[in-house]
C-alpha cells in the first residue's frame, strides 16, 4: 500500500505575529504525524507562542496525533504559550474527549473563539471560596449603574 494512500495537507497562516493557525486536512497518524510536527516546530522556531490547529479537515486521528499536540502543548505553556484544538471533526473530538487530552488542551469552535481565549488569558484557579459571591456582589453593582 502506497505511503500516499492517505496524504496530509498542512497550511499555516498567521492571524497575529506570535500566533500560528495550523489548518490540516488527512488522517494525521503515525504516517503522517512527522510531517505534522515538522510545521509546528518550524512555528515554534519563528517565535510563534499561541498555536490554533484547525482539525475540522482530519477524519481520524492516531495517537501519534494526539502525542505531537501534547508535545506542543508542554513546550508552550512555559513561554507562556498555548494550544488550542479548533472545530475537531466528530470522531477526532471522540478521541480527544475519551482520552483527556480535550481537558488539557482547550476545544474551541472557531478561530475567534480560540483568539479570545488567548486574549482573555489562562483560567486563574480560585484561592479562596468567597471569590464567587465577590463576583456576582461587583456584576450586581456593574448591573446598578
Amino acid at each position: 500500500m502506497p505511503i500516499a494512500q492517505n496524504p496530509l495537507s498542512v497550511e499555516v497562516t498567521l492571524p497575529r505575529e506570535d500566533v500560528a493557525l495550523i489548518t490540516v486536512q488527512g488522517y494525521l497518524d503515525v504516517d503522517t504525524a512527522t510531517e505534522f510536527q515538522a510545521h509546528l516546530a518550524n512555528q515554534l522556531h519563528h517565535g510563534r507562542r499561541h498555536f490554533l490547529l484547525d482539525l475540522s479537515g482530519v477524519p481520524f486521528m492516531d495517537s501519534s496525533g494526539m502525542n505531537i499536540i501534547l508535545r506542543i502543548y508542554q513546550e508552550v505553556r512555559d513561554l507562556p504559550g498555548s494550544v488550542h484544538v479548533i472545530a475537531p471533526a466528530p470522531a477526532v473530538r471522540r478521541v480527544l474527549d475519551l482520552t483527556g487530552v480535550s481537558i488539557t488542551v482547550p476545544v474551541s469552535p472557531s478561530v475567534e473563539d480560540a483568539l479570545a481565549l488567548i486574549d482573555h488569558g489562562p483560567r486563574q484557579p480560585r484561592s479562596d471560596a468567597a471569590a464567587p459571591a465577590e463576583e456576582t456582589e461587583e456584576a450586581d453593582a456593574e448591573q446598578e449603574r
